[in-house]
């Protein structure tokens, strides 16, 4: 299947495009992408024939390099659709800043397959890789392997221990990371993914026993002796580029959300009230919903304005210099965890606002309200991001591993 795989080098893509085309296909298939648990095999199929795991892969592996922004409004537009979906292609999406990071021929093993998908979750602290003679044995547990279930690779985050366990250390004193690179078919999965909200993306929990991993199979994000691509794209941080992606996501649940609550409002009556010519006076007419609504959309237009002028200045940055300010790192920050967090509060007032037409599964209420909270419990969207922006912008000298 490798001959399906486009070459971009030449090309520009519309990426949202291609995302909406696959709209109604993803929206047929998001109850059994709940119920089953995983991304179904057919949409599975046409996010590969519309090669959207590649955007954010290296072209020299078959992939298109795209803007930080063109990805996000990508992930935003699948959002639109289905939450689950959005949010494995996202992840992979992060996953993929990892073929810029290995030896070229690890990265056309693992990514120029055209059904190539690389799920990994985060570090977890049992998690060990003993280095041993030209690679590592691996033994640990990951919970968070989102869209493992259709990957082709796993990552494993990883402590390097030497032959007693003891944890290896970096010059400054840190514990030295690798993330370990394993087919899928090298680890065991436990299936405890019961969750209330992104069901679909299948982020299990995945175990390696005594899994022999060479070195040329390892890497660890934004190391930079690691580095074997030198777009500008791979100069984004991995934690700022999932920032990014996760923020245009959110926005993308929120706004179908809110947008079928505003359907509903022509179709539900406000009570038994009538007006004068005997028709009920519906949900829209009522002052109180106008003016909620008029606030949530502008808090929800803001956020997201915000986030992608942020965002376009950032890449701007890196595209001159290679290395935006602080303060700019900062603002993007504060960019992102502010539209997660907007995301959700509209979507909770559409979500209660609907009465009990929110709370049954026949309608489209309830699946994007629980999504809307699972993913705002990620960790880009912990009000914790602002204290570190807030130092910042203040004047207080600040670092955070999120800018």
């Amino acid at each position: 299947m490798d001959q399906l795989v486009e070459n971009f080098t030449n090309q520009s893509v519309d990426w949202v495009a291609r995302a909406k085309s696959l709209q109604n296909l993803i929206s047929e298939n998001s109850a059994n992408i709940e119920s089953r648990g995983h991304v179904t095999t057919e949409v599975m199929a046409a996010l590969h024939e519309k090669q959207l795991f590649r955007m954010a892969l290296p072209r020299t592996v078959g992939g298109a390099e795209a803007t930080p922004l063109e990805i996000a409004l990508a992930t935003e537009a699948i959002a639109r659709a289905d939450a689950s979906t959005a949010w494995c292609v996202g992840q992979a999406s992060g996953c993929s800043w990892a073929a810029a990071y290995v030896p070229k021929a690890v990265a056309k093993e693992i990514f120029q397959p055209y059904d190539a998908v690389l799920a990994w979750g985060p570090p977890n602290a049992t998690a060990k890789a003993e280095k041993v003679n030209g690679g590592y044995n691996s033994n640990g547990k990951w919970r968070f392997g989102s869209g493992s279930l259709n990957a082709t690779w796993v990552g494993g985050h990883s402590f390097v221990v030497d032959k007693n366990g003891d944890q290896l250390k970096n010059k400054n004193g840190s514990p030295i990371m690798r993330t370990m690179l394993i087919p899928r078919e090298q680890v065991n999965f436990e299936g405890v993914w019961n969750v209330m909200g992104l069901k679909g993306t299948g982020s299990d929990t995945y175990v390696a026993t005594n899994v022999f991993v060479d070195d040329a199979h390892t890497t660890w994000r934004d190391s930079q002796p690691d580095r074997t691509e030198f777009g500008p794209l791979y100069s984004v941080p991995l934690l700022t580029a999932y920032g990014i992606i996760f923020a245009g996501l959110a926005l993308g649940v929120s706004r179908t959300l809110f947008e079928d609550f505003k359907k509903l409002t022509a179709e539900k009556p406000a009570g038994g009230n009538r007006k004068s010519n005997g028709k009920p006076v519906m949900m829209r007419d009522n002052a109180v919903i106008q003016s909620n609504t008029t606030e949530n959309e502008a808090r929800l237009c803001s956020a997201r304005a915000l986030l992608l002028e942020t965002i376009e200045e950032y890449w701007e940055r890196v595209i001159e210099t290679g290395a935006p300010s602080l303060k700019l790192r900062a603002r993007l920050r504060m960019a992102i965890t502010w539209a997660m967090l907007q995301a959700r509060e509209v979507g909770n007032y559409a979500f209660h606002a609907t009465g009990t037409n929110g709370i049954f599964e026949m309608h489209p209420f309830e699946r994007r309200f629980r999504d809307l909270q699972a993913i705002s419990a990620q960790g880009q969207s912990h009000l914790s991001n602002f204290e570190p922006v807030g130092a910042v912008l203040l004047g207080v000298e600040a670092e955070s591993h999120r800018f």
